[in-house]
């Protein structure tokens, strides 16, 4: 059976994996379980980075970023390819390290890693045997030794002990474990990660995507893609198509026919729910872009706008920045999509207010 959507169901089913309708919940462990992942991009013009602000937009103004903090602490959550992840997680990761560089057929980049690798065994056995003696490490405290650089096209020049970091994750020998101020700090894996069974890769691959599915309540239909994860759930769920939308979906059937109470929400930019560009231009009509690498002149929205919620529709953007010397929440601009209706403008206000509260600021409007 494949299920027929309209543009509204499709829309709520998004929402509702995501927690951004009511009730709000209330317990942040639950939250991130529930999302799978928040990202650890640092940028935090609004004085607080992405993962408080996507934990904020479903709990409200009673989140409190210490209790992120705690969880990382304990080691409940694990930082993993730039993700926050449940540690129980981890064990559905480390099925498909097994398999580096890759599933077959090998992709060339994937084989020309493996290459290089191999070219600096003697740089990660060292980086090994000193996490062994010392770690947990900073990146800074490893010597750089590799005998073939990266071969950056620039961004990644004189990153060679970065880059191998990042594939010795990959390869299950080094884990993030945790910060020591801005520094992520290494260790073994070993030491890192919970010792708990590692499933068959094809078994954790399966339950990868279906708890990515239940996160995102829909998704565009396409083979899995083992290499580059992204937004693919396979074949788990089932058929959808939805109401002039072109291709196929997948569903998370749990989510079908649920009643639906919206709520006003202003969302991180890298908020799961935005993160598909094409997704979210098909389901919610919404033009967006993150314009903070974009030169001033060219920006239409502003450095880190602000997705804005109502209901099940995305209404506009929030320019604003968070002034903590002045004690003020300085709102440049709130673009309206459209002419937006009083009921609109009082909950995204009621946001507004809801945010700076949780920062600890007034709310100072520039127009």
């Amino acid at each position: 059976m494949v299920h027929e959507l309209t543009k509204a169901d499709a829309r709520r089913i998004c929402l509702q994996a995501q927690l951004l309708d009511l009730p709000r919940p209330d317990d942040v462990l639950d939250v991130v379980r529930h999302l799978t992942v928040l990202q650890t991009e640092p940028t935090a013009p609004l004085g607080a980075p992405t993962a408080d602000l996507v934990l904020w937009s479903r709990i409200g103004s009673s989140y409190d970023c210490a209790e992120l903090v705690d969880l990382v602490d304990r080691q409940l959550l694990l930082e993993h390819q730039g993700f926050a992840r449940p540690s129980e997680d981890l064990a559905l990761f480390r099925a498909e390290m097994t398999l580096w560089p890759g599933r077959e057929p090998l992709r060339e980049w994937q084989r020309d890693n493996a290459r290089w690798v191999e070219a600096n065994n003697g740089c990660r056995l060292e980086i090994l045997d000193q996490l062994r003696r010392e770690g947990p490490l900073p990146t800074s405290a490893f010597d750089d030794t590799c005998e073939v650089p990266w071969p950056s096209s620039g961004w990644n020049n004189n990153r060679n002990v970065q880059q191998l970091l990042k594939l010795m994750v990959a390869r299950g020998e080094v884990a993030a474990a945790g910060r020591e101020g801005r520094q992520k700090l290494w260790d073994l894996a070993e030491r890192v990660y919970p010792d708990d069974p590692v499933p068959d890769p094809d078994e954790a691959l399966r339950l990868r995507q279906e708890r990515r599915l239940r996160s995102l309540g829909l998704a565009r239909g396409r083979p899995a893609d083992p290499v580059w994860e992204g937004f693919n759930v396979g074949e788990v769920g089932e058929p959808a198509v939805v109401e002039g939308v072109r291709g196929a979906w997948r569903v998370e059937p749990s989510l079908l026919d649920r009643p639906f109470t919206g709520r006003a929400a202003l969302l991180s930019p890298f908020d799961r729910l935005v993160q598909d560009r094409k997704r979210l231009d098909q389901l919610f009509d919404f033009d967006y872009q993150l314009e903070m690498y974009k030169p001033v002149e060219q920006r239409i929205w502003g450095y880190y706008a602000l997705p804005i919620l109502h209901g099940d529709r995305l209404v506009g953007k929030l320019d604003a920045t968070a002034e903590p010397e002045e004690g003020v929440l300085r709102v440049d601009r709130v673009h309206e999509d459209f002419e937006w209706p009083a009921e609109t403008r009082e909950a995204v206000a009621a946001e507004i207010e809801d945010l700076a509260r949780w920062l600890g600021l007034e709310v100072m409007y520039v127009d």
